[in-house]
């Protein structure tokens, strides 16, 4: 049976449904990221019209777009909000959250955590601690963080390739072999993908061309077997081409990971850092800008010199690719 695996790791929550040594969808929420879905916060009114705007009564105070505006709210006017998507990073751009105004008594509180959300599924949780056996890393977490880097997913007689561009996030089905059997085979992985890392908004997937309208069906119903509702879909057209579209309220795992890849190499080196074996100092080295990262949340450091016992030492060291080590 399905399983979510929970770890509350510094900096960053992370969960994984598990199936056997499969996993089905993995979800992070990092520390700091702003006001989650369902979110009740202060706001102020910074401009109003077609397009009004309001900064949130939060740390950075970010702005939000804001939809049911009474016509004369006055700019400055204090307002209660409820965020119905989070802020998103793009590539060359970042998107501020969207809000509405709030139900007259609407507590102030942030949105359900993802522990609440994975708990909402009503499938059993896990929750795993650093001292556990590392369940995540047996289920295959540290090789699906490289497919997301490299937007390079192999299956059987192909692979796929995805990007994450402003537009849309592009998938394409590369591989050999019969065109039927390889669209059908990539029909299957990219649903996979795309519940794995809950990617929402405008999909584009580029399936071999198929001349006949019954292969192009059959990729059709191999997409809708494969991907769970809600969604909204074309059909496959005679370039292959099909369009998705699901709803989007969060970053997905590949905005997470590839938009952010110093937030993502602290969140790794710190859980590395949680698993160390040894006695003494621990010293974590990495490039200077993680490193730098890290050092601007003192609390991360503390949490990990509480969690291991073991005073830690950052170390920049401008050699150093990708996550770094701690030992």
């Amino acid at each position: 049976m399905a399983e979510w695996l929970y770890e509350a790791g510094i900096g960053e929550a992370r969960a994984a449904l598990v199936d056997g040594d499969q996993i089905l969808e993995a979800r992070v929420e990092r520390e700091g990221a702003g006001p989650r879905v369902g979110a009740v916060v202060g706001a102020r009114l910074l401009e109003a019209g077609k397009s009004p705007l309001v900064a949130l009564d939060w740390p950075g105070a970010p702005t939000a777009s804001l939809t049911g505006l009474p016509s004369s709210t006055s700019i400055g006017a204090a307002l209660t909000v409820e965020i119905g998507r989070m802020a998103l990073r793009e590539r060359g751009r970042d998107k501020p959250a969207r809000a509405r105004i709030a139900e007259v008594g609407a507590a102030i509180g942030d949105g359900p955590d993802l522990r609440t959300r994975v708990a909402a599924t009503g499938l059993p949780v896990t929750e795993l601690r650093s001292t556990d056996p590392d369940r995540l890393e047996q289920a295959g977490w540290s090789e699906l963080i490289d497919h997301v880097r490299t937007g390079h997913w192999p299956f059987a007689g192909g692979a796929l390739w995805v990007d994450a561009t402003p537009a849309m996030v592009l998938i394409d089905i590369d591989g050999d072999g019969d065109a039927l059997t390889l669209a059908k085979a990539g029909a299957k992985a990219a649903a996979a993908v795309i519940r794995c890392c809950d990617i929402g908004g405008s999909i584009g997937i580029d399936f071999p061309s198929l001349p006949d309208r019954a292969g192009r069906h059959a990729i059709d119903a191999a997409v809708d077997a494969a991907l769970p509702q809600p969604y909204e879909r074309t059909a496959v057209n005679g370039f292959g081409l099909m369009q998705i579209i699901r709803r989007r309220d969060r970053p997905s795992l590949i905005e997470q990971i590839v938009l952010d890849p110093v937030a993502t190499d602290a969140a790794l080196l710190l859980r590395q850092a949680e698993r160390a074996v040894g006695t003494g100092g621990l010293m974590l080295t990495a490039r200077p800008a993680v490193i730098d990262h890290i050092a601007a949340h003192p609390g991360w450091i503390a949490m990990l010199q509480n969690r291991t016992g073991r005073p830690a030492q950052l170390i920049g060291d401008a050699k150093i690719k990708g996550i770094g080590h701690a030992q």
